[in-house]
């Protein structure tokens, strides 16, 4: 960052004074004005000022502009440069999103799914310094975008999944185990996986548990995130007359994701509408910082050289011009 700054500015207060002078020339010079009292004009009628009768005003102007360029001197103008180095550690972010045939149930705004993928793009539009990947899970589990800094395109695959994608089911470990082998590696300060759900595992060859010691083996925080109403809420089913949405008790095995985050060292959220789950987002965003060192330099370079030369041009070109074609005017 550029800019002029000075390093004694109050002399700036001098300016000031500069309309004082012009007033009090102006005024001086009516007051010396000598009169004549004639009986016409006419013998004037083809007078015209001379260029010497204007120099006196020029010489005037080259003075106050002279004692101007003075005192930004005496302020010290000075051209500032900023630089500023920053050190990011980022950290490393799975999102593991369940995508089964209930995420299409109405009781978030348009449904659960959606509601999930909005505010995870939000999400991940709030930390431009982590590495984040996407894994989603139903039957079976997938990375569907394996952790990156290019967060555009991890916003348009997140934009793309969809329920249906895989066969309908709920395999959460198999969700969990697959995040975990796409982080276990990473060589970043904090390692996260947010694992989102909405049901009971039913499916898979992993058991959640099993998947969780294996987290906690690499030193990976989970924090689990159960997605539904309290009570019931209209699922969608497939019947002879299409899809159609039925009021359905909600079931999330909030005690095997209390498990998940407490062996992990993180933390478990219930979001129960819209807003919760901004909410829940929102905590986890404060839970997990990413750490930034920044160091800025100043580098000042005076500029008061270039205006006390023309300064001194001004005065030296006023005296010259003075003692030459203008000596015997004051």
């Amino acid at each position: 960052m550029t800019g002029i700054s000075f390093a004694q500015p109050y002399f700036l207060w001098l300016l000031l004074l500069i309309p004082g002078i012009i007033t009090y020339y102006f005024f001086r010079q009516q007051k010396t004005s000598a009169s004549l009292q004639m009986s016409g004009l006419q013998q004037f009628k083809n007078y015209r000022d001379t260029f010497r009768n204007y120099l006196r005003y020029i010489l005037f102007g080259l003075k106050v502009l002279a004692i101007t360029l003075l005192i930004f001197v005496l302020a010290r103008p000075q051209k500032t440069d900023r630089f500023q180095n920053s050190t990011t550690e980022g950290i490393d972010i799975i999102l593991a999103i369940d995508i089964s045939g209930s995420m299409l149930a109405r009781d978030f705004k348009p449904d659960r799914l959606e509601a999930s993928k909005n505010v995870a793009t939000e999400f991940i539009s709030g930390r431009p310094y982590d590495r984040i990947g996407l894994v989603v899970f139903s039957r079976e589990s997938f990375t569907q975008c394996p952790l990156t800094t290019d967060h555009a395109v991890l916003i348009n695959l997140m934009r793309e999944i969809k329920s249906g994608m895989i066969e309908d089911g709920t395999a959460l470990g198999n969700g969990l185990a697959t995040a975990v082998n796409r982080i276990k590696d990473s060589q970043a300060k904090s390692k996260v996986i947010i694992l989102l759900t909405d049901g009971v595992n039913n499916m898979g060859d992993v058991a959640p548990a099993t998947a969780a010691d294996i987290a906690k083996t690499f030193g990976i925080r989970v924090y689990t995130i159960g997605v539904g109403t309290q009570g019931t809420a209209p699922y969608p089913v497939q019947t002879p007359y299409g899809m159609q949405f039925q009021i359905m008790p909600v079931e999330i095995d909030e005690a095997i994701l209390k498990v998940i985050a407490t062996e992990t060292g993180g933390r478990y959220f219930r979001a129960t509408d819209n807003n919760k789950l901004v909410q829940v987002y929102g905590e986890i965003d404060k839970l997990e910082k990413s750490k930034i060192d920044e160091k800025q330099f100043t580098r000042r370079e005076e500029k008061f050289l270039f205006p006390a030369l023309i300064a001194f041009i001004l005065l030296a070109l006023e005296v010259i011009t003075r003692q030459t074609v203008y000596k015997n005017l004051t």
